[in-house]
C-alpha cells in the first residue's frame, strides 16, 4: 500500500516542498478513501520531515510516536472543541527535537464547523516552525474560510491498473482483482472489500432482486457504504456481460447469469447510470437509506419499463 500513496500527487508534492524548504504552512489532502486516510497522512509526515524508510523518525511517526509530529485526533475518535483547545495550546510550544512541529488532523472532512473556525487563527497565522497537515476525504466538508488559508492537495482516484497491482501485491494474486479493479471507482479500500468478500455481493443480489424498504434500511445502518454501491455496479456490468454473449468476462457468478434473464440489456445500462447518479447524491450527504430507496425504486421502473419495449 505504501507504493501506492507514495505515488500520489500529495506524497510527491510535500516530498518536493519540503526538499526546496518552501513547505506550506498549511496543507489540506483530499483524498476519498477514508480507511487510508490516515496512512496517506503518516506518509506524507514522513515526507515532511524527509524520514527516510526505516529510521527512527519515520519509525516514531508510523507509531503516532514522534514529539515533533502529533496527530489529531486519536485514530478512530473526533476532534473536538476540547481536543481542538489542547491543540492551540500545544501549537504555542516550541519543537522538541528539530526546528519545526507539524500538527496532522485527520478525518477532517468529520470536524464540525464550530471547531473548523476555532482553528482558523491558527491555520492563518501559526507561530515560527509549527505547520499543519489536514486530511479530508472530500473539499465540500471543508468551510471555504479553511479552504482559504490551505493549501489544497486533491488527490484522485486510482487508475484500475494501479489497483489491480496494488492487490495483486498485496493479497498474493487471489483471483478477483481484476474485476472489482474495475468496480471499486479507484478506491483501494472498497477493492479490498470485495476482493475479500464482505457479503456486499450477496446484499446487492438481494438488492437487484426487487427487495426495498427493508433491505434499503438494514443497509442504511452500515458503516461501509460504498462497497455496497461498488458491488451493485459490479454486479451490473457482469448482468451485462451476460446478456451481450459476453460472459466469460463475469466475475460475480451465477447470480449475475440468473439476474440477466431478469433485466433487458436496456434496463442494465440505465441502472448503472442511476447507481452513479446515487453515489454522487451520497457522496454529498444525502442519506444514504433513502437514496437507495430512491435508486431501487429507479431501477424498478426501468426495469419494467424495458421489459414492456422488449
Amino acid at each position: 500500500m505504501q507504493r501506492l500513496l507514495r505515488a500520489t500527487t500529495a506524497y510527491r508534492t510535500i516530498a518536493a516542498d519540503a526538499g526546496r524548504g518552501t513547505a506550506s504552512h498549511a496543507a489540506l489532502v483530499i483524498f476519498p478513501d477514508e480507511a487510508y486516510l490516515r496512512a496517506l497522512l503518516k506518509e506524507c509526515a514522513k515526507a515532511f520531515f524527509g524520514a527516510e524508510e526505516g529510521s527512527r523518525t519515520a519509525n516514531l511517526i508510523d507509531a503516532e510516536s514522534y514529539s515533533d509530529c502529533l496527530f489529531y485526533p486519536p485514530a478512530g475518535g473526533k476532534l473536538t472543541a476540547e481536543l481542538a483547545g489542547a491543540l492551540i495550546d500545544e501549537s504555542l510550544l516550541r519543537p522538541v527535537e528539530g526546528a519545526k512541529k507539524l500538527f496532522v488532523l485527520d478525518a477532517f472532512h468529520n470536524v464540525t464547523p464550530l471547531v473548523q473556525n476555532k482553528l482558523l487563527k491558527s491555520l492563518e497565522e501559526p507561530a515560527e516552525g509549527v505547520f499543519f497537515l489536514l486530511g479530508a476525504t472530500a473539499e465540500h466538508a471543508v468551510l471555504s474560510t479553511v479552504l482559504s488559508r490551505v493549501k489544497k492537495l486533491s488527490v484522485s482516484p486510482f487508475s484500475e491498473a494501479e489497483i489491480e497491482g496494488a492487490l495483486n501485491r498485496n493479497h498474493g494474486g487471489k483471483s478477483g482483482a481484476q474485476a472489482v479493479a474495475a468496480a471499486c471507482g479507484g478506491i483501494y479500500s472498497i477493492a479490498e472489500r470485495l476482493l475479500e468478500g464482505g457479503g456486499e455481493f450477496a446484499l446487492a443480489e438481494r438488492f437487484l432482486s426487487g427487495e426495498d424498504a427493508a433491505l434499503c434500511r438494514e443497509l442504511g445502518e452500515r458503516k461501509e457504504k460504498r462497497a455496497f454501491l461498488a458491488a451493485v455496479r459490479l454486479l451490473l456490468r457482469d448482468m451485462l456481460f451476460h446478456r451481450t454473449g459476453r460472459e466469460q468476462y463475469a466475475a460475480t457468478g451465477e447470480s449475475a447469469a440468473r439476474l440477466a434473464e431478469e433485466y433487458p440489456a436496456g434496463a442494465i445500462l440505465a441502472a448503472l447510470s442511476l447507481t452513479d447518479a446515487a453515489e454522487r447524491q451520497i457522496q454529498f450527504n444525502a442519506n444514504f437509506a433513502q437514496a437507495l430507496l430512491t435508486l431501487a425504486i429507479g431501477i424498478r421502473k426501468e426495469k419494467e419499463k424495458w421489459q414492456k419495449l422488449s
